[in-house]
Parts: structure tokens; C-alpha cells; sequence
């Protein structure tokens, strides 16, 4: 076959130009350190580190909302050890408020402590995250969650936030609470349990108290109602005292009377000056919730009116330790379930990390470059387009001119 001159030019400069393109190609996987540059290189092993790198950049996002979950969490259960301690202060405080050696002059010293735990307790719980949003207002976060006026016709602490709480995303399927109303944790605060004579009784009783608070709330929770909810206790001929579900006849207990001996009834303590078809009525008081901070605020006035008789002062007193000691409980709830989040987080952040590496080494087996390889096919490529370089001008000047 002849073979035209032309074509031997087009040949060698297809050849260099070919050569050329290949050392280029090879000298920048060198550089990048990518054996794939295009799609077309390797269309299958493109859409898969596509796929990977997908998924390494939402686990680097997960890995971020790990971190502000974590940190979040850990900031609440800062504010809660904080309100734990200055709680059980105020607890201690109202313990010793109940000396009867106190004078009002050691109660007056013990209000003026409490003002300042109120307000420290009002500062923790106001807490803001490092964006500047409250942490215990809900959805609300740009509102600060509890406000304080002592001349409220209500409680003077409110809260004025909302029940939402917030959830951040971990992985593809695992998401996890970042934040709690402060409804929940400081607000919704169960009070302590009480009941009201009838002052209209035929024998009103000379003594009503609570003796036994847990007999007592456990009467309140079997038989509050709100629209039947009157009690009374009869007098009967036989010496006994009988407790009555006014609205369903029901006789709830009954224990042996004397006039003017105390009896006690389902947690009660009575004493009265009655006789045989004698009565006296009661209701159970509606349950109450408020927060801790009011409960202190509540004992701090207290303690700070120096007219306050010694029956006032006991009434406030159990009053403010029982809603003392029912907020602490929430809180020790919730600082467990802080504590059962943080494990889940850690727990998710690992095993993300772990599959951050699996996908990291995918990719590389795809993409990555072989230097040991690429070097050696480099210096091929060299020899072979030296070698065109050198040939094309000895082929170029073969003629049968130079035979003639």
C-alpha cells in the first residue's frame, strides 16, 4: 500500500499531538492527585463518588448539628445543677425560717437571702444560648421566657414563652430534643394540696390541718372533682365521726370522736366542740401550679411581714416546701433525660464518624491517584513523545527526489 506524504505528515502529528494530550492528562492527576478529572474518565466510579460525596457532606453537617445539640445540652444541665443548688438553699432557709426561737428580725435576714436566690434562679432561668435566644422560652425564643412584677394581681412571676421544644436532626434517621419549655421545667410546678372549711358549718371545727400530707394527697387525687366536690363530716350518735362524698353519698372513712379531742380523717387533723347530729362541710382547694421562683418570691414576703402570726407562718412555710421539693423533682427528671440525650448524641457522633471514614476510603479506592503508577506511565509518556519529536523530521525528509 502507498502511502502519501500527506499522510505521513497527518500520521506524526496525530502521534506528537496524542502524546502530547496523554502526558498532559497524566501530569495533572499527578497534580491534583485525582485519577478521575472528567466523568467521562470513568462514568460508573464518577456517579458513585458523587453519591459519596453526597453523603460525606451531609455527615460533616450532622457531625455540626452534633456539636450545638451537645453544646445546648450541656448549657441546660449548667442551668439546672445552678438552680438545683440555689433551690436547696432557699430550702434550707425556709427549714430554719420555722424556729420557733427566730425572732422577726431573723425571719426579716432570711426574706433578704431569699430575694436574692429568687432573682438569681429568675437570671438562670432567662438563660440564653450563644446565639442570644432564650433557652426555656419554646418557639419563642426571641422573648425572654420569665418575667418579674411584684405588682401583679396574679403570680408575679410569668412565664411568657410557649410549650414548643425543638429537635435537631443527627443522622438520616435519628433526631434528637435540643431544647424544653421552661413551661415544663420551671413553671408547671405542682402546689401543695389544701382543703377550706365551710365557715356556714353547723360546727365549724376549732382545728383544721393537714397531718399527713401523703395521706392527704393521696385523698385529694382519689376524690377532686371539680363539680362535685364537696365534703362533709357527720357527727353520729355511736361516737364516731364519719367523712362524706356530700355529692354521692359515698362514705369515704370514719374514725372514733370526742368533743374537743383531735381526730384525724384521710390525712386531716380536726378538733371540735361538737355533739351527736352536729357537721361541719369542706371542699378540696383546686390544684394550683406555679413556678419555683413564685414559691420563693411567696415565702420572701412572707417572711418579710412582721405581723405574721405563727399558724400564717407554718401554713407558708409547708406550703413553700412542698412546691420546693416538687420542683426539684422536675428538675432531677430532666437533667436525667439530659443526660440519656447526650449519651444518644455522643453515641450517633461515633458511629457518624465511623461512617465518615467508610465513605472517606470508598472514595479514595475511586478517585484517588496511584503516584507509583501515574510516575512510571509519566516517563513512558515522555520517552514516547521525545522519541515522535526525534523521528518526525528524519521521516519528513525521505523523497524519491534524492534517489534521482
Amino acid at each position: 500500500m502507498r502511502i502519501s506524504t500527506n499522510q505521513i505528515y497527518d500520521q506524526n502529528i496525530r502521534s506528537i499531538l496524542n502524546n502530547q494530550s496523554d502526558l498532559v492528562n497524566t501530569q495533572e492527576q499527578l497534580t491534583t492527585g485525582k485519577k478521575l478529572l472528567k466523568p467521562s474518565d470513568d462514568p460508573v466510579g464518577a456517579a458513585k463518588a458523587l453519591r459519596l460525596t453526597e453523603e460525606l457532606d451531609s455527615l460533616t453537617q450532622y457531625q455540626r448539628n452534633n456539636d450545638l445539640v451537645t453544646g445546648s445540652l450541656e448549657l441546660q444541665e449548667t442551668v439546672l445543677t445552678n438552680v438545683t443548688n440555689s433551690i436547696n438553699r432557699a430550702r434550707t432557709l425556709a427549714i430554719q425560717a420555722g424556729n420557733g426561737a427566730y425572732t422577726s428580725a431573723d425571719r426579716a435576714a432570711i426574706s433578704s437571702e431569699l430575694k436574692q436566690i429568687k432573682l438569681e434562679i429568675l437570671d438562670l432561668m432567662n438563660t440564653k444560648d450563644a446565639n442570644g435566644n432564650y433557652l426555656y422560652s419554646g418557639y419563642q425564643s426571641g422573648k425572654q421566657a420569665f418575667e418579674f412584677d411584684p405588682f401583679s394581681s396574679g403570680n408575679a412571676v410569668s412565664f411568657n414563652g410557649d410549650q414548643g421544644v425543638n429537635f435537631v436532626q443527627l443522622s438520616d434517621s435519628a433526631k434528637i430534643q435540643s431544647t424544653s419549655s421552661g413551661f415544663k421545667v420551671f413553671e408547671n410546678v405542682q402546689s401543695r394540696y389544701k382543703f377550706t372549711i365551710d365557715p356556714a358549718s353547723v360546727a365549724p371545727p376549732t382545728v383544721s390541718e393537714i397531718a399527713n400530707q401523703d395521706n392527704f394527697d393521696n385523698f385529694f387525687k382519689a376524690n377532686y372533682d371539680a363539680t362535685n366536690n364537696d365534703f362533709r363530716v357527720n357527727f353520729l350518735a355511736s361516737g364516731q365521726a364519719e367523712l362524706v362524698n356530700q355529692g354521692t353519698g359515698a362514705v369515704l372513712d370514719s374514725v372514733d370522736f370526742s368533743s374537743g379531742v383531735a381526730f384525724t380523717l384521710q390525712g386531716m387533723k380536726f378538733e371540735a366542740n361538737a355533739s351527736s347530729g352536729d357537721s361541719f362541710d369542706f371542699s378540696l382547694d383546686a390544684p394550683q401550679n406555679k413556678s419555683m421562683a413564685q414559691t420563693v418570691h411567696e415565702l420572701e414576703t412572707l417572711l418579710s411581714n412582721s405581723s405574721a402570726d405563727d399558724d400564717l407562718l407554718e401554713e407558708g412555710i409547708a406550703d413553700a416546701l412542698i412546691g420546693l421539693d416538687n420542683g426539684l423533682e422536675i428538675i432531677s427528671l430532666e437533667r436525667a433525660a439530659i443526660g440519656g440525650r447526650l449519651n444518644i448524641a455522643e453515641s450517633i457522633s461515633k458511629s457518624n464518624f465511623d461512617l465518615e471514614i467508610a465513605a472517606q476510603a470508598s472514595r479514595s479506592s475511586i478517585e484517588d491517584a496511584d503516584f507509583a503508577k501515574l510516575s512510571t506511565e509519566f516517563a513512558k509518556q515522555e520517552a514516547a513523545l521525545n522519541a515522535a519529536l526525534a523521528t518526525f523530521p528524519q521521516v519528513s525528509e525521505l523523497s524519491l527526489f534524492n534517489f534521482i
